[in-house]
């Protein structure tokens, strides 16, 4: 019951507290990269404006990815990043297991120069449209 006559009564600064943890968490997506769809990340590999890069581990990848996906696991991002300079033209769109560890490797590229993008939904979503995938 406290709890609720405290944010009765401090209502102003509950308000502008939830509005700061929205606008940090807002601003850390933006310095991960955009995310695009399924079918966005398509079109940009299709019309050669976009190179995707799994970030999954080797032996996820091999289980399955999607065609043409360059592999660069994430905890070797960091010993790797030179292998993506011939692409540095195009945006990078990262690829993970559910979308949950791109926002990770986006800062880090983003802080390189890189234009970057996450896949929503990663691989997960991929294989839920029933798009293509090829394993090793």
């Amino acid at each position: 019951m406290d709890f609720f006559v405290f944010i009765s009564e401090q209502w102003l600064l509950v308000s502008l507290l939830l509005a700061l943890i929205y606008l940090f968490a807002y601003t850390e997506q933006k310095k991960a990269g955009s995310q695009i769809s399924v079918h966005d990340a398509s079109r940009m590999v299709n019309d050669d404006a976009g190179v995707l890069v799994d970030i999954r581990d080797h032996k996820e990848y091999q289980a399955g990815h999607i065609a043409n996906a360059i592999n660069l696991p994430l905890n070797k991002l960091d010993s790797r990043i030179a292998e993506l300079e011939k692409f540095r033209d195009k945006n990078l769109i990262l690829v993970d297991k559910l979308g949950q560890h791109a926002g990770t490797a986006g800062r880090k590229l983003r802080a390189q120069g890189f234009e970057v993008r996450r896949l929503r939904g990663g691989m997960g979503e991929w294989r839920a449209q029933s798009l293509p995938v090829v394993s090793e």
